[in-house]
């Protein structure tokens, strides 16, 4: 008698033959997905698709549209492009996963590039994707992964299995090549095949491929100078500093010698941020507006108040107005297409009144200032304000950067800030670090520390959180005439410490179980380092507590 399963896909029930593989089942279901079916979450575990179904289960399929099956399609391209170059130029030929750049992530070679090499490269990485090789995952002892990585010299990935303790460890085998990878992978190359490549200079070029934010397309590349320029400058910092990745920085916690990192860190930090007060005191005479703004988690706040500080220290008086008491009364705030109020599109504020009284305050007028009340949907005018000689006006806002905005003020009179943590450390050369996961870490846990939020709550909020930042910030942060860095190089071994046990709290029932898994893994490399040793004015102190600002 042959056995049957009850399996639950997209809402539909179905009887299948046990030990049929996912692969199998997904087969019959490619028609329906736009991309290639990567990952399925079985009884909502991330599971890779050679598995065989061996009990009743619901089934959801994973492409490139989703989160984890975006991070495992990156995670195959970046396999079939090293494996493309060791197959043209050698076994000493190597790539470092840089960090993201316009929807695409930024590829470093230990070898000189040009715009025939990016060809040559990409053609090759067709071909491997079309020969539909096997990507394996094969259990291997520890000690023998270390050795094996020693020999290749990729000693980053040889000092991460140093830090993990068990007896055996997972790895990927595509071709005759092993390698770690810390998202799970799909089965063969051909379901890895939506990409393209563009040169950039003599030893990088972009790798860029559909987002689960512009999925129906390969975004064209536009430059970013000015981003590109900051981590650079990160990237270079951190070399000097022999700190590329996750092994570098524990080596530091493991010899005692952390306390030092984060002095030389935060006076590093401070000092950028004094640079940007100067040059705007220099211009006092012309720049009477102060406009900053960054996705969530970038450290805003504590950026905007020290900046405040040092441009006091030139003799400045900072008079700072938040956007958000210009909000419009709550029943003419515009909705959105699911009927709730929309708090984050621009036309949520007064745009006339705002601009207005911007207007009528740099001409010397005194104005009656909003604030708004939040309980009753309606703002209220109390405050009074009247600039002097010295005063400048700072707005730090979600919409701060953009160009609908103050449209009656001459661009020269405004100084425009961004404010994001550009991620430079990287887990080693394949593996880098998200930018969005060093943010949700640090939301993960203020959310718990200020608001008591549980991390399903942050983790629930995080998409929509993500959705705002892709409309409303990212578009204009070209428009900055200066972009602060506010990663913090050692900060992982601190929010380690406390977002951890947070996450643990997560159920394995819960649909936020694998998320919070994978920033439990992923923390799991880096050793805790302690807060006692950072300063009160310090940016991580805004998520973790003891900030001089919050007194």
């Amino acid at each position: 008698m042959i056995e049957t399963v009850q399996v639950t896909i997209n809402g539909k029930k179905v009887e299948l033959t046990k030990g049929i593989t996912i692969e199998e089942v997904a087969n019959e279901h490619a028609p329906e997905f736009r991309y290639p079916i990567l990952l399925a979450k079985v009884n909502n575990v991330i599971t890779e698709l050679n598995r065989p179904i061996t009990e009743n289960a619901e089934i959801e399929f994973l492409d490139l549209t989703s989160p984890e099956g975006n991070r495992c399609h990156i995670s195959g391209l970046t396999y079939i492009l090293l494996c493309a170059i060791k197959k043209l130029y050698g076994r000493k030929a190597n790539i470092v996963v840089q960090h993201s750049l316009d929807k695409g992530i930024y590829i470093e070679t230990n070898f000189k590039v040009n715009k025939d090499k990016v060809k040559e490269i990409k053609e090759t990485m067709n071909q491997i994707s079309l020969a539909a090789m096997p990507i394996t995952k094969v259990m291997i002892d520890r000690i023998e992964a270390i050795n094996y990585f020693t020999k290749l010299e990729d000693y980053a990935k040889a000092g991460i299995l140093k830090y993990n303790t068990n007896t055996y460890i997972t790895l990927y085998r595509l071709g005759n090549y092993y390698n770690y990878f810390y998202n799970p992978m799909t089965i063969s190359t051909d379901r890895i095949k939506d990409f393209d490549l563009t040169y950039l200079r003599d030893n990088g070029f972009l790798l860029r491929f559909p987002t689960i934010y512009i999925n129906d397309k390969i975004k064209e590349y536009e430059p970013h100078p000015n981003l590109f320029e900051v981590f650079q400058e990160c990237r270079d910092w951190a070399k000097i500093m022999h700190i590329e990745n996750c092994v570098d920085l524990n080596r530091i916690v493991s010899t005692g010698k952390i306390n030092d990192l984060i002095k030389i860190d935060e006076t590093l930090q401070s000092n950028r941020l004094l640079n940007v007060a100067k040059e705007i005191a220099q211009k006092k005479n012309r720049i009477k507006i102060v406009l900053i703004a960054g996705p969530s988690s970038s450290g805003k706040t504590t950026t905007s108040k020290k900046l405040c500080m040092f441009l006091e220290s030139f003799g400045l008086t900072p008079r700072v107005l938040g956007m958000d008491d210009y909000f419009k009364e709550r029943e003419d705030n515009p909705k959105d297409e699911n009927g709730n109020y929309d708090f984050e599109c621009l036309e949520a504020l007064d745009l006339k009144l705002f601009d207005k009284q911007l207007g009528q305050l740099l001409k010397g007028e005194k104005v009656t200032i909003p604030r708004y009340n939040f309980i009753t949907g309606k703002k209220e005018f109390e405050d009074e304000m009247e600039l002097g000689k010295n005063d400048i006006i700072v707005i730090e806002g979600i919409h701060a950067l953009d160009d609908r905005i103050l449209t009656n003020i001459e661009r020269n009179k405004k100084y425009k800030i961004y404010v994001s943590p550009l991620t430079e450390l990287n887990m080693d050369d394949h593996n880098r670090i998200s930018t969005v996961d060093n943010r949700l870490l640090r939301r993960i846990v203020r959310d718990n520390r200020t608001r008591g939020y549980s991390v399903e709550h942050t983790l629930k909020m995080w998409p929509s959180v993500r959705d705002g930042e892709e409309k409303y910030i990212f578009p204009y942060q070209d428009e900055a005439d200066y972009t602060v860095n506010t990663e913090l190089i050692y900060e992982f071994g601190v929010l380690k410490t406390y977002a951890e046990p947070l996450l643990y709290s997560v159920p394995n029932d819960s649909e936020y179980y694998e998320e919070a898994k994978r920033l439990i893994d992923f923390l799991r490399l880096f050793l805790p380092i302690p807060s006692d040793a950072i300063p009160e004015e310090s940016i991580i102190r805004e998520f973790i507590g003891g900030s001089y600002f919050e007194k």
